[in-house]
């Protein structure tokens, strides 16, 4: 059985099902989001865990034979950047501790694309040096701390670490107004027949629809032989807002959303994760690109909230 923390998420609960669909019994912990979303219905294992609470993170060995973890449990910030670190590092010591005491076979845990932040590159993979550079938020600067915790704790373990640098994931379950991705509140603006705000049609970049990058997880789990340690996860094809833009006026009715000529910041190209590694490894390649994607997103929404 295949534990992913945090599973409810969206991130999580797109994990979850890819796995299940796969043949996998999986079980998730969820904290603060408890609604079960209709695809997982039935089919995954619930348990109510506060990740930083280490006794009752070892009991889930008591209910379950847990053969591998997925750590995607977080918080989110709020003005005291102490306390997330703290709340989050625990989370993560208490899930090393479990993947260690119970000798599962591969633990993941979830990095960032923000790791990346200041290399030149636009084609971000994963043997680039990671550059110092100022980090725009609090969550990526964890994230990258993330890495080097998880891997030398498990340095002599026999427990497989898996460092997912986690592309930017949109899709059903995630917040329509969210501030990290900034796709659902332009297709919810649409949808609710408002004028979304204007994008510049060759910005863009790096996005990936929750459903692949779910499915990417769950090779990466379940491969028989992976040969690296640290893979990006995405859809590694860069899209545009010109794409997007396309893609909504087909989909919704109501006002048809505009575009700003060029980019917003003048000539170049928005930085992408290379995929190479995670195709490699494990076949993974996407299924949804922009207009598919939008159009699933659009179905998904109709019958549900978010």
């Amino acid at each position: 059985m295949i534990l992913i923390t945090g599973g409810l998420g969206m991130i999580g609960a797109h994990t979850a099902r890819a796995l299940v669909d796969l043949g996998h019994q999986v079980v998730v912990t969820a904290h603060r989001r408890t609604e079960v979303p209709s695809f997982l219905a039935g089919r995954v294992a619930v348990e109510s865990l506060d990740v930083t609470d280490r006794n009752a993170f070892l009991a889930l060995a008591d209910r379950h034979d847990i053969s591998d973890i997925v750590h995607l449990a977080g918080s989110i910030p709020d003005k005291d950047p102490v306390a997330f670190f703290r709340t989050d590092t625990i989370g993560l010591l208490n899930a090393l501790d479990a993947a260690r005491a119970w000798g599962v076979r591969r633990f993941a845990v979830a990095s960032s694309l923000g790791v990346y932040i200041g290399a030149a590159e636009t084609r971000w993979h994963e043997e680039l040096a990671l550059p110092t550079a100022d980090l725009p938020h609090l969550i990526i600067a964890f994230k990258k701390a993330v890495e080097p915790l998880t891997t030398h704790s498990l340095q002599g373990s026999g427990v497989q670490p898996v460092v997912l640098r986690i592309g930017s994931i949109w899709g059903p379950l995630m917040d329509p107004e969210s501030p990290f991705n900034p796709i659902p509140p332009y297709i919810n603006a649409a949808l609710r027949g408002e004028q979304p705000q204007p994008l510049y049609a060759d910005d863009g970049g790096d996005s990936c629809y929750a459903p692949d990058a779910g499915r990417a997880i769950a090779l990466l789990m379940t491969t028989e032989t992976l040969r690296h340690t640290t893979y990006n996860v995405s859809s590694g094809r860069p899209f545009t807002n010109r794409e997007l833009v396309d893609a909504v006026r087909t989909i919704t009715p109501g006002p048809r959303p505009g575009l700003l000529p060029g980019r917003r910041n003048g000539p170049g190209d928005d930085p992408y994760l290379d995929t190479t590694r995670l195709t490699h490894d494990t076949g993974f390649t996407p299924a949804f690109d922009v207009a598919t994607a939008v159009a699933d997103y659009v179905a998904w929404r109709a019958d549900n909230p978010r």
